[in-house]
């Protein structure tokens, strides 16, 4: 008769003799460890909560809301970015990495490394501005970078910073600037046979305008450097765009220093003054030959590009009259948002453009916008990057517009970042030119 093959006791293996083979204790030292810790993570961050303290917005970026059931697995991928965000006590948890890697490292503790939010730097608000409320915009986000080996901060010399994608952009694009080119020129053919005026701007990056505090070696140097002079070459010539280069130099050479802050991706406000004077001349050749600007004090911004470190900083402007006639200063406030469309209306001076004209922008447009609405006395901004406006009304903004200025950041146009190329918005501002064309 064949034997029985042998079972297993009928105990838990907690209760069997610590010299058994299959010996396992049910709460093991470890075990009540990870437990302690694990409760303590989990129930720290609701108890501050309860007693006021509340996560902040270290980064450039909202703080992640909680993800929806209905995401399916992205409820899932989308819980660490949550919680990540909530824990109230992450700037000092990064000023603390950040001390530690000073004092035994003697550099910055690369914060910036791996994967980010698709949020980059935004043209931060003037901490004190006269005439105008101080808030926070919620411009069109740019992308961070998401590409292994890439940093979202480059850190230069002298303490200069500068943005990781102006490199990425030109080293890994998402779609080639032949295509890019080709795509605004289609815009470009719809609009003019419309009878309106289309101007295409792309403002440099600070990397290409700046370049003397790169540090010796990063992410990206090479093929960047190797791509760019192609990449201006073609938008200046296949894409038609206005070339600020020279005119950015030469206000730079004037005032003595760098018209890109260091620690701010954007221009200063001499770089707005170099966009508002070049399309205005562009429009109206000769509007501008009686403009007269001059500084008009000193205000400090909220830097971007600390802000993608975990960190905070501040960046100093001059601000500058602009009088059209001569006279009559018309420099207003900053716009903080152009997600939706802002209309920006004054009565016409000489030395001023009447025409209703669209800036179809970026955060540039924003950090320019003191200086556009002075020139432009029927002037409406909307940010080409935005999911708050659907495109039948931006398609609407340009239908109503007479001048239809395209303004896009270097690294959006090289990197193939920009809405404006999609097929299908495309041949709806094709159908709409069409159906309403002016005289």
């Amino acid at each position: 008769m064949a034997s029985k093959s042998p079972q297993l006791p009928a105990v838990h293996e907690a209760y069997l003799p610590r010299e058994h083979a299959l010996h396992r204790p049910r709460h093991g030292r470890r075990q009540l460890t990870a437990l302690i810790c694990a409760l303590l993570f989990f129930t720290t961050p609701t108890l501050l909560w309860v007693f006021g303290v509340r996560p902040t917005e270290i980064e450039n970026h909202k703080l992640a809301g909680f993800p929806s059931i209905g995401d399916g697995f992205g409820f899932f991928t989308g819980l660490p970015t949550w919680a990540v965000d909530q824990l109230s006590f992450r700037a000092s948890a990064i000023n603390a990495a950040d001390g530690v890697s000073r004092s035994i490292f003697g550099e910055d503790a690369p914060l910036d490394q791996g994967s980010s939010s698709d949020s980059g730097p935004i043209p931060a608000p003037p901490l004190q501005q006269p005439g105008a409320p101080n808030q926070g915009p919620a411009a069109p986000t740019l992308p961070g970078s998401n590409q292994a080996g890439y940093r979202k901060v480059v850190q230069g010399l002298d303490g200069w910073l500068y943005y990781g994608y102006d490199a990425e952009s030109k080293c890994t694009p998402a779609q080639d600037i032949d295509t890019t080119l080709k795509k605004v020129n289609e815009l470009r053919t719809a609009v003019e046979a419309s009878g309106r005026k289309f101007v295409f701007v792309v403002t440099p990056d600070k990397t290409t305008m700046v370049p003397q505090f790169l540090p010796a070696s990063f992410p990206g140097k090479e093929c960047s450097q190797a791509a760019a002079p192609n990449d201006w070459h073609k938008m200046t010539t296949v894409g038609h765009s206005l070339d600020l280069r020279p005119a950015l130099a030469a206000s730079a050479a004037r005032v003595g220093h760098p018209i890109y802050a260091p620690n701010d991706t954007h221009w200063r406000d001499e770089g707005g003054l170099v966009l508002t004077r070049t399309l205005a001349e562009t429009v109206q050749p000769g509007v501008t030959t009686g403009w007269r600007s001059t500084p008009d004090g000193e205000y400090d911004g909220v830097a971007d590009l600390p802000l993608l470190l975990g960190k905070s900083g501040t960046k100093s402007n001059t601000q500058y009259t602009l009088e059209p006639d001569g006279v009559t200063d018309r420099a207003a406030g900053f716009i903080g948002n152009i997600d939706t469309p802002v209309h920006r209306t004054s009565a016409p001076l000489p030395g001023t453009i009447a025409e209703p004209t669209l800036v179809y922008g970026d955060s540039f447009s924003l950090a320019s916008s003191r200086y556009l609405s002075a020139a432009f006395t029927n002037l409406t901004y909307l940010a080409y990057s935005t999911d708050k406006t659907p495109q039948a009304a931006a398609v609407d903004e340009l239908v109503n517009s007479r001048v239809v200025v395209l303004q896009a950041v270097e690294r959006n146009v090289v990197g193939g970042l920009v809405p404006f190329t999609n097929d299908g918005f495309i041949a709806a501002v094709k159908t709409a030119m069409a159906a309403h064309p002016v005289g």
